[in-house]
């Protein structure tokens, strides 16, 4: 994976020295997509933790087609298959887009909250059609 970073030109960085300042995208996978809302369910469980959804200015998801549920409810009923209705990641987050506020004198600022970008990374994981 390294190897293929560096040959686009993409530095990786392996430990937490400089993170928030260095880190430009965080790429995380997702719990499922939520087709109602255009929404990205993701947690704390997953292999990248909870701040590479939040801090890095442009937020990519790789997710794939079997994880696209109806609504947020059928959502969170996948997480509680998963994970069990006892034993749920310690964040969940629905994320619809870029960070956006408007909080100051009405003028909206991209990124103030979280990543200013949201990149969608979908493979076709769905079984092949047979004739």
């Amino acid at each position: 994976m390294k190897k293929l970073l560096h040959a686009g030109n993409i530095v990786f960085q392996g430990d937490d020295e400089g993170f928030q300042d260095q880190a430009e995208a965080g790429l995380t996978s997702c719990e499922a997509l939520v087709a109602r809302t255009g929404s990205v369910l993701v947690s704390g469980a997953s292999g990248s933790g909870r701040r590479l959804s939040i801090y890095p200015d442009q937020h990519l998801v790789l997710a794939r087609t079997s994880q696209v549920v109806a609504d947020i409810g059928d959502a969170l009923a996948l997480l509680q298959r998963t994970y069990g209705p006892d034993q749920l990641p310690s964040m969940v987050s629905l994320t619809s887009g870029p960070s956006r506020t408007a909080d100051i004198e009405k003028t909206l600022v991209l990124g103030a909250h979280g990543p200013r970008s949201l990149v969608l990374f979908l493979l076709d994981d769905a079984p092949a059609a047979t004739t």
